[in-house]
């Protein structure tokens, strides 16, 4: 008897099912064992708290193209997982007590990089833990891709394709903040893709005159609107040069929703046009998996269940150089991908024209 258990951890993304439905099928098909399948719910909330369901090969069915997660997901910061929950259950202690309870052979853990962290801290415990990358920001240290991110793309692009009839139109510009806290990669992408004339990005922090000067010289040249593509977590070099707990003091005192308006009110206080702000939002992370994401999904579904069959351990799938491997959780953890600022594709779009806001 095989037992393995399956949980969905942090925000949740398209191609969660897609990847789970690999894991079983799988397994299913490459074992004359018998198998049983654990679905915990709500992420490691349900790991923590015993809340799971015996699955069978008839929920895996039909969910290929699916959004979302049929099991739930939720956020359990790995910097309070020592400390006790609200009513006092220690958070280790119990998931180790459950996973043994159930005598599973192997966690699959699909999560990003807090996830992740949480998977290695488990391994150190002595359960089995395989990852798999799930996240639309591609931040994921250790794979060059992880599953979600396409998707994203197409969304944030779809959005901003939306914005360029209604801003050549009214002749405005638009800021549209596309998702990216603390890595630009949906942004740089989409704003690629979507013929952004401005590409603000954490990894590149930006000065404000070199924004103006982007769109003057765009309307020098005829243009009648202007696209600012911002991250969330886009950030002026003013801001970069300041002490970490002095900057996040200014973005706790911000009076405006987010970073996107501050720079569409600069913008229209210094170029004296009309200026209004587009926040796509939560929608990245909504909708069907795109074709490249149910592949990779696939594809790590299918490697994380042919190494558990092998024997082996500790690891997260990942797409490096364009083939499939395995890297170990303890050189992977806690670290965060960037985007390149002299990587091959912002360079290409420097000499396309589009402004980083940086010269």
């Amino acid at each position: 008897m095989l037992r393995i258990g399956l949980l969905t951890s942090g925000g949740d993304c398209q191609a969660l099912n897609a990847t789970m439905r690999a894991i079983v099928k799988t397994v299913y098909n490459n074992t004359k064992e018998d198998v049983e399948v654990y679905g915990f719910k709500d992420g490691y909330q349900g790991l923590i708290y015993g809340r799971y369901r015996k699955m069978d090969w008839g929920d895996f069915s039909g969910i290929l193209t699916m959004g979302g997660t049929i099991l739930g997901t939720s956020r359990t910061p790995f910097k309070r997982i020592d400390t006790p929950e609200a009513d006092g259950v220690e958070k280790v202690p119990a998931m180790r007590k459950n996973y043994k309870a159930l005598k599973l052979d192997c966690l699959f853990v699909l999560g990003g990089n807090g996830s992740t962290k949480t998977a290695n801290r488990l391994r150190e415990e002595g359960l089995n833990v395989i990852c798999l990358p799930k996240t639309i920001d591609n931040d994921t240290f250790g794979t060059d891709i992880t599953f979600g991110f396409t998707s994203a793309i197409d969304v944030a692009t779809r959005c901003i394709d939306d914005i360029h009839t209604t801003a050549s139109s009214h002749g405005r510009v638009f800021v549209i903040e596309i998702m990216g806290h603390k890595v630009g990669w949906i942004p740089l992408y989409a704003g690629v893709a979507g013929g952004a004339d401005v590409i603000l990005i954490p990894e590149i922090p930006y000065k404000m005159d070199n924004v103006v000067k982007a769109i003057e010289r765009r309307e020098k040249n005829g243009g009648r609107f202007s696209i600012i593509v911002c991250a969330e977590g886009a950030i002026s070099q003013e801001e970069a040069a300041m002490r970490k707990k002095d900057y996040k003091a200014k973005i706790a005192q911000r009076v405006k929703p987010s970073v996107a308006y501050d720079i569409a009110e600069e913008v229209a206080g210094r170029t004296g046009k009309e200026v209004r702000v587009a926040v796509p939002g939560h929608t990245q992370r909504g909708g069907q998996p795109d074709a490249q994401d149910r592949i990779f999904a696939t594809q790590c579904g299918v490697e994380a269940a042919r190494g558990f069959l092998e024997g082996k351990f500790g690891y997260m799938i990942a797409k490096v150089g364009g083939k499939m491997c395995r890297v170990p959780l303890e050189d992977i953890a806690g670290k965060l991908k960037y985007v390149d600022p002299k990587s091959d594709l912002v360079r290409e779009a420097r000499m396309l024209g589009i402004s980083f806001g940086d010269e």
